[in-house]
């Protein structure tokens, strides 16, 4: 086997996304699990899920998913990319109150 093929994971796609949001400023933390194409107010924040992915042969294992964070009131884009739940600070959302980081896909 090459290392190549060694590094190649098969994903699945996941039905959802769970999702941990932190409010820097009162220290308030929430989990919430949205369906894949669905958006919602987390803390301050609107996120939009559009897919999430996990090794096939490891659901348990990491979690990545492609969100769209923005502002609720005038639209403005926070981030919009893959987010990597083993890595939050590899492609992260860069906002001074809120923290929004991926736990895992949701499988059924």
């Amino acid at each position: 086997m090459s290392p190549l093929q060694a590094q190649e994971t098969r994903a699945a796609k996941g039905t959802g996304v769970v999702l941990r949001s932190l409010d820097k400023v009162n220290g308030r933390v929430e989990d919430r699990e949205l369906a894949i194409g669905s958006s919602a107010q987390l803390q301050g924040l609107l996120v939009t899920v559009s897919d999430c992915r996990y090794p096939a042969d490891n659901p348990t294992g990491d979690a990545y998913a492609y969100l769209r964070v923005r502002s609720p009131l005038d639209g403005v884009n926070y981030f919009q990319g893959w987010m990597v739940a083993s890595s939050p600070a590899l492609n992260a959302l860069d906002h001074n109150r809120y923290d929004v980081w991926v736990l895992r896909c949701k499988t059924s």
